[in-house]
């Protein structure tokens, strides 16, 4: 417990800049991005210190609930609240690595394909455990599983 991570240090040196600018909408974001992050350093049977990966996964998933929720709040016709989870998702998204284009994802599963040799649908569980290290933060796990899924289909 005695070195934090780099990630965990910018969005705690953001949020004090955040403060002093009076942005309330990252202030808000940031503050809730490193909760859940702290929930998560002290789940599980001891407390530990995330590595940058761990909080990547974190952010990931807190940006994929505002996705969601604005998605809903925009089905429901509450064009305020589904703005304000995208303002957040978008903040979140800043702190997260590049998304993979389609082409790029198409390449990496090929790649994974060549490497674990598989063919037909019931290899989906070899290629995304090729796969997934790959593309860590980089695509949602849905989209990777279609892409997947889709290849193997032919």
């Amino acid at each position: 417990m005695d070195r934090m991570s780099a990630l965990k240090d910018k969005l705690k040196a953001d949020l004090t800049a955040s403060m002093k600018s009076r942005d309330e909408i990252r202030t808000r974001t940031i503050r809730m991005a490193l909760a859940a992050v702290n929930v998560e350093e002290v789940s599980g049977r001891t407390s530990r210190e995330l590595t940058d990966d761990e909080i990547v996964k974190v952010l990931t998933k807190e940006a994929k609930k505002r996705r969601e929720a604005a998605e809903a709040f925009g089905g429901a016709g509450r064009t305020e609240q589904a703005q304000a989870e995208l303002d957040e998702q978008a903040i979140l998204e800043e702190y997260l690595p590049a998304q993979l284009s389609d082409a790029e994802l198409a390449a990496l599963v090929e790649e994974a394909l060549a490497e674990s040799g598989a063919s037909g649908p019931q290899a989906m569980g070899q290629v995304m455990k090729v796969l997934n290290p790959k593309v860590a933060g980089r695509a949602e796990g849905g989209r990777v599983a279609q892409a997947v899924r889709a290849r193997l289909a032919g």
